[in-house]
């Protein structure tokens, strides 16, 4: 069972939180910091009287905008220590993604948080621990002929069960369904990737190497380890001192050398099918 930490300095939102990580089964205690001082001082406290002492902490779930130090900042001083706790972040702001898992961070919530994302955000904490996962699941009463399929994890119900032509985008806890066909390229961004459209883009936990699995019928070619693009949506291919790039809209996408040969293929025989 999991010791927290949860650090955020608007009272009603800790209070909130708080509440959320007290009512998991997988949490053995949960207690609350409201600005960065105070943060680190239980988690120097924790580390002082090691992992199995009585002020131990495992999981620091962050905020980020905060007076003062930020959350980023806290993680940083908190990389330091030998065996520091891991972290959650829990942010209104989704632009932080890639400097949270930089700082490794085991997953990224945002605000306002729903339960179920919470409890996806603890099971993860609970796996890299190597701690027990499941937390016991409400349901009606099954017949004695009643099969019960296994539950997922919110987050993987979301972006995989959802109808193929769409994609689920979360942001500030509403829900927005993305048409495939209206995504130009995807970018990687650590665990994370950032679905480009032309009316603006969208992050989604889910590796790129996934997408290009899922997407490759639907006319997406890898181009880059870092982008994923739909060959429908190049208005151009650059050639220039060796290098490859291509302009998709406003952007413009450097192709690896590896990609380079395959890509310009693949739009030739677009060209001329």
């Amino acid at each position: 069972m999991l010791r927290v930490l949860a650090v955020d300095d608007e009272k009603p939102l800790l209070e909130e939180l708080l509440y959320l990580l007290r009512s998991d089964p997988r949490v053995l205690s949960a207690e609350g910091a409201s600005d960065a001082t105070e943060a680190l001082r239980r988690v120097t406290r924790a580390l002082e009287s090691g992992p199995d002492g009585a002020d131990g902490i495992d999981v620091v779930f962050l905020d980020i905008h905060m007076a003062g130090l930020t959350g980023l900042d806290i993680a940083r001083l908190l990389a330091g220590f030998a065996q520091p706790p891991l972290i959650v972040f829990v942010t209104a702001h989704e632009g932080f993604a890639v400097q949270a898992f930089d700082l490794k961070a085991v997953d990224y919530v945002l605000k306002p948080v729903r339960p179920q994302r919470l409890a996806e955000a603890v099971r993860r904490a609970c796996a890299q621990l190597g701690r027990a996962e499941e937390a016991p699941v409400a349901a009606e009463p099954a017949g004695p002929s009643a099969v019960v399929p296994p539950r997922r994890p919110a987050a993987e119900v979301t972006v995989a069960d959802r109808a193929p032509e769409q994609i689920a985008v979360e942001l500030g806890g509403v829900t927005r369904f993305v048409a495939i066909a209206d995504i130009a390229y995807v970018e990687a961004q650590g665990d994370y990737a950032r679905l480009h459209t032309d009316e603006g883009s969208h992050l989604v936990r889910i590796p790129v190497s996934t997408l290009e699995e899922r997407w490759a019928a639907r006319g997406f070619v890898r181009i880059h380890r870092r982008h994923l693009v739909a060959l429908s949506r190049i208005d151009e291919i650059r050639l220039d001192a060796g290098t490859t790039s291509v302009r998709v809209g406003a952007a413009e996408l450097q192709v690896s050398r590896r990609h380079a040969r395959e890509l310009r293929d693949l739009l030739m025989r677009q060209a001329t099918g």
